[in-house]
């Protein structure tokens, strides 16, 4: 029972991460394009990790082995954190976080075209179950069909792609190694992508702390999450995860008058529903 109430403290801290990066994201929104947040965050990324790196004596770790591995992988993270960033300011928040919970269904699909892992049964009908969930929260038809929407349904493809990638890096490669490259790549990708107009936008005064805070908070919301599966199996951590979405739905009531919409909580739990199916089978198959 401690190490489940320790995994939720570390989950508390993994949903208010995200949460206070949503928010902070769409602050900056109103002065800065979805690459100049990436590049301004992952410049904040590469101070804290480099420091925490020397303050710990693992610069060491951090070689250069895998490059083409660590750019791939980087490269989905990138185009899929855009495709947030830029989600966030145009649909409601529950839509965003609701959609963004296809990740796994996504990763179940995906892993046995890149890693040749085999498909269950299992997973095939928790993918099923999700795709009705996403058809239920995205209700696509003329009228609901939007940029905003296919933005946030694409991000979880390339989160998903994210997650495979650092699966096979973990093989091989540290934390401290994936972090470094992480922040370093993502920030050479941003100032690429920001300067093609020719025009880099600086955050003003007012907009710097919330830039500060992207960065902090995305760092923060992974390691917490990362503790709270060490500490705890998935099939505990992942309900404590779907917290997530009343969540936000309450801060996007509160902060911005977006409605609570019946059907995004129908269509995330069937996606809950599907993830939770998968995880307990896993679980159950390592006992056996």
């Amino acid at each position: 029972m401690n190490n489940v109430l320790i995994a939720a403290a570390w989950m508390i801290g993994a949903i208010s991460s995200f949460t206070l990066m949503a928010v902070a994201g769409r602050t900056v929104s109103t002065e800065l394009d979805t690459f100049e947040i990436m590049l301004f965050r992952s410049l904040t990324g590469i101070a804290i990790v480099v420091s925490i790196a020397a303050a710990t004596g693992r610069l060491s770790q951090i070689g250069r082995n895998r490059l083409g591995l660590h750019a791939t992988r980087n490269l989905f993270h990138f185009t899929g954190q855009n495709l947030w960033f830029y989600a966030i300011t145009v649909i409601p928040l529950a839509q965003v976080f609701a959609l963004e919970f296809t990740t796994p269904i996504w990763v179940i699909l995906l892993s046995p075209l890149i890693l040749g892992e085999r498909i269950t049964a299992i997973g095939l009908l928790s993918a099923a179950i999700g795709f009705v969930g996403i058809l239920i929260v995205a209700r696509p038809d003329p009228d609901n069909i939007s940029w905003g929407l296919m933005a946030a349904a694409g991000c979880a493809v390339f989160f998903a792609m994210t997650a495979i990638f650092t699966r096979k890096l973990t093989q091989t490669e540290t934390v401290m190694t994936i972090l470094f490259y992480l922040t370093v790549m993502q920030a050479f990708f941003g100032l690429v992508c920001a300067g093609l107009d020719g025009d880099i936008a600086l955050p003003s005064a007012a907009a710097l702390p919330w830039v500060i805070l992207i960065g902090c908070a995305g760092l923060l919301a992974h390691f917490c999450l990362t503790k709270a599966l060490s500490i705890a199996p998935a099939s505990i951590v992942m309900p404590i995860d779907f917290v997530r979405l009343p969540t936000i739905a309450v801060v996007g009531m509160l902060l911005y008058q977006e409605p609570l919409e019946i059907w995004v909580f129908v269509g995330a739990a069937l996606i809950f529903a599907g993830n939770y199916l998968n995880i307990s089978s896993a679980v159950r198959s390592a006992r056996a």
